[in-house]
């Protein structure tokens, strides 16, 4: 592929997925977009899907494709992008993040391979204040 068709490189950018304590005292488990950056994240869109196959029959599962926008994301903010199920954590979950900084678009693809998203795996997140899993 021609350089310039690449695009630049994102850096300092992550999502994670959050575990948390519901009401009813149960996990749940939210996906956050990290500007680990010193610039202003503008006019971010965020594909997220999952796809994969059912691990007993070998049948091939893709979700439905959710789109999400944020304005802007300053540096070394996080924002919310979506809850997710644990039904779709034996799947890989894919966010496909485009932003821009001074007009120059930016896209990067967030994969968490299956089984990726479990308790062994959390880790604290301190910009977050909880346990996740960080992908760069």
């Amino acid at each position: 592929m021609r350089e310039e068709l690449k695009g630049p490189k994102v850096e300092n950018v992550a999502v994670a997925v959050v575990q948390q304590i519901n009401m009813e005292n149960h996990p749940e488990y939210l996906v956050y977009l990290l500007n680990l950056r010193e610039d202003i994240m503008e006019g971010i869109i965020i594909n997220s899907t999952g796809y994969g196959e059912n691990a007993n029959t070998g049948e091939k599962i893709k979700t439905s494709t959710l789109r999400h926008c944020i304005e802007v994301l300053l540096p070394n903010e996080a924002a919310k992008i979506e809850p997710i199920m644990e039904d779709v954590f034996g799947i890989s979950n894919e966010y496909w993040v485009s932003f821009w900084i001074d007009e120059v678009l930016y896209d990067k693809k967030f994969i968490f391979p299956p089984e990726s998203i479990c308790e062994k795996n959390l880790k604290e997140i301190k910009i977050l204040g909880a346990k996740g899993i960080l992908i760069q």
